[in-house]
């Protein structure tokens, strides 16, 4: 989906970070039914033109998200082009047939694409290149109980929560200080100021902390293990395909191919699966 067929707006090409906000924010919001009949024009003309709408009025959600990464000290105008990246991936991605709206399944995306710009482009997170060291440069200024340096109990604690040595933390909090500000900073020559206590965001949404919760619920719920294993085999299979997997998650046609029925087949084999579970899950 290149950017200039849909040429939808920018910052850069509005020339402010300002009107970028007021345009997309004139650009109206879809029902759900409208949001069904252009995505389901989308996945089987390849229309543009539905596609473009959809991302146009979704844009305001990445101007919203974006503002939860302003304390990384990055242009929220890039933030939001990189935002409006992931956008463009969920809605080439987007089934309309699984009865999710597309809000749900884009932040996702989103936040993928606004954390991955950030970690390319913080000069001092050269070393979080694994999971748990992105979970410590993420989550460490939020778990930190004070301002000042940590003690060692602290770090030690810290390290045990997020699964990595208390070195780690030491170290990945002597690379954050060198880019610490003060929370109210004296105003400059011109007046003015930048005051990072009305922007960094609030800790319950940084975007590890959210994946993590997300994963752990998909993955390790008791509740969805026993739903599943009251499934046949062939159900079981559709679920997962449609609902459990983390790339790429299969189309009502890809199964359809798969197991020589109709789409239509696979649908009404998925909605009796899902209703199986929600009473099994119901019951626990």
């Amino acid at each position: 989906m290149p950017t200039n067929t849909l040429a939808f707006p920018t910052p850069a090409s509005l020339g402010s970070l300002d009107h970028y906000i007021q345009a997309v924010n004139r650009f109206p919001l879809l029902s759900a039914e409208q949001e069904t009949e252009l995505g389901r024009r989308l996945q089987r003309d390849n229309d543009l033109e539905a596609a473009r709408s959809l991302v146009l009025s979704h844009l305001r959600l990445v101007v919203a998200v974006s503002r939860n990464y302003l304390g990384y000290g990055l242009p929220q105008a890039d933030l939001i082009q990189e935002g409006n990246i992931g956008l463009m991936k969920a809605v080439r991605r987007f089934d309309p047939e699984r009865g999710v709206r597309l809000v749900s399944f884009a932040l996702h995306w989103i936040r993928a694409e606004i954390h991955e710009h950030i970690l390319r482009n913080w000069r001092l997170v050269k070393i979080a290149t694994t999971k748990a060291q992105r979970k410590l440069f993420f989550n460490l200024r939020s778990m930190k109980p004070k301002l000042g340096p940590l003690t060692r109990t602290e770090a030690h604690g810290i390290a045990k929560a997020l699964g990595v040595k208390p070195e780690e933390v030491f170290e990945m909090e002597t690379r954050l200080s060198g880019q610490d500000v003060a929370i109210d900073p004296p105003a400059g020559d011109d007046g003015e100021t930048m005051t990072p206590s009305a922007y960094l965001t609030d800790s319950d949404a940084e975007p590890v902390q959210i994946l993590e919760r997300e994963e752990t619920a998909r993955n390790r719920s008791a509740g969805l293990k026993s739903a599943l294993s009251r499934l046949d085999s062939r159900s079981r299979d559709i679920i997962e395909a449609r609902w459990l997997r983390e790339d790429d998650p299969a189309t009502l046609q890809d199964l359809a191919d798969q197991y020589g029925v109709s789409a239509e087949r696979i649908r009404q084999i998925e909605s009796k699966a899902l209703k199986t579970m929600r009473g099994e899950m119901a019951s626990l």
